[in-house]
């Protein structure tokens, strides 16, 4: 901003978010505000993780051996199952290996988030990432043992497979990270002219 003689306000930042135009003609955070992205990223994975742990918490200690509880008629219903396997219960003889993906997933997302420049990506990617971390700590803490752990699945919808919290968060957050990738939001914040 300028007073009427052209000179600066002092202290005056009329793009607090942004770097200003790079060479390619996008718009890039500040070095401060990708740290603040990364932090929100980082609190979107730790509520993820936290409300999905607690809820398998509540799962194991409550529904063994009972018939599923009717939360909405039968739109809606908890039913306690472990799962071996992948989504819809794929693969259930090789755990070690979705919990080898599950590794890469983390890291990639770790890796990734260097760049990040977009608060809707660190919360797409924050989501992926808790539910990631979710479904690995089943996998690696519980039975029947370390890196082969069957993860706690508990809400169940009509027609559909028996999920849980983590999964509907990394669900959430690969389609939000598609919606932004087809409305041309990049992953550090800038729109492809």
């Amino acid at each position: 901003m300028q007073t009427e003689g052209g000179a600066p306000l002092s202290g005056a930042d009329t793009h607090p978010a942004v770097d200003g135009a790079s060479g390619d003609g996008s718009v890039r955070a500040r070095p401060a505000t990708r740290w603040g992205l990364i932090g929100l990223l980082a609190a979107v994975a730790v509520f993820v993780v936290v409300v999905d742990q607690l809820s398998k918490i509540w799962v194991v200690a409550t529904m063994p051996g009972r018939d599923p509880i009717r939360v909405v008629g039968s739109l809606l219903q908890v039913a306690y199952t472990r799962n071996s396997g992948a989504a819809f219960s794929i693969g259930t003889g090789t755990t070690w290996i979705f919990t080898a993906v599950a590794v890469g997933v983390v890291v990639a997302i770790l890796r990734t988030s260097r760049r990040l420049g977009s608060w809707a990506w660190a919360v797409a990617m924050g989501a992926l990432l808790g539910g990631a971390l979710g479904n690995l700590s089943d996998r690696l803490f519980r039975a029947p043992g370390l890196g082969r752990g069957h993860v706690v699945d508990w809400i169940q919808l009509p027609h559909y497979p028996v999920f849980n919290l983590a999964d509907a968060a990394v669900v959430c957050g690969a389609i939000a990270m598609v919606l932004l990738s087809v409305f041309g939001r990049d992953l550090d914040g800038s729109r492809p002219r």
